[in-house]
């Protein structure tokens, strides 16, 4: 069965446009994950340490056969070919990829929690998922267009296309 589901995508390291770009380039090419949607581009602040770089976030929309954890693992799996090291939470990331969203599910293991447990209060998730799924009602049955409108949440810059030397996506 073919779900749909949500992932961002972040990077602050080693050339953060082409770390989302390869990593793309690499779900596009991955079995049983097919890119639907990418949103735009956006640089954010980090969350955590704030001696690193700004960060370049956007989301994607995918339709896939994987269920959550086989989708997790390819997710990480593109993460380490980007030299993702894991060692300092909210640390900086050559690469960030987390399910948002899976269909309508819901759930909280060890492992994984869909919907991802921290979306609704990050700006860099909210406003690029907006770009893609403007009336999108979370499995909760929070509105994400609410979610936008209400929230007090840090500013992200958007990143214009005379910005990107070559179009992400």
């Amino acid at each position: 069965m073919t779900e749909v589901a949500y992932i961002s995508i972040g990077s602050n390291l080693n050339n953060p446009y082409q770390q989302v770009k390869s990593a793309i380039d690499k779900l596009k090419i991955a079995d049983n994950i097919y890119i639907e949607a990418i949103s735009d581009w956006y640089l954010s602040d980090p969350v955590g340490p704030k001696n690193q770089s700004r960060y370049v976030n956007g989301v994607i929309k995918i339709s896939t056969r994987l269920s959550p954890n086989q989708l997790l693992k390819k997710l990480h799996e593109i993460e380490d070919a980007h030299g993702r090291i894991r060692n300092v939470r909210w640390g900086p990331r050559t690469l960030d990829l987390d399910i948002l969203l899976y269909g309508s599910r819901m759930m909280n293991t060890k492992k994984l929690t869909i919907p991802h447990p921290e979306m609704k209060i990050r700006n860099f998730v909210l406003t690029p998922l907006a770009d893609i799924e403007p009336d999108l009602v979370l499995p909760d049955g929070s509105i994400l267009s609410s979610l936008l409108k209400n929230n007090q949440l840090k500013e992200i810059v958007p990143i214009l296309p005379g910005d990107v030397i070559e179009k992400i996506g």
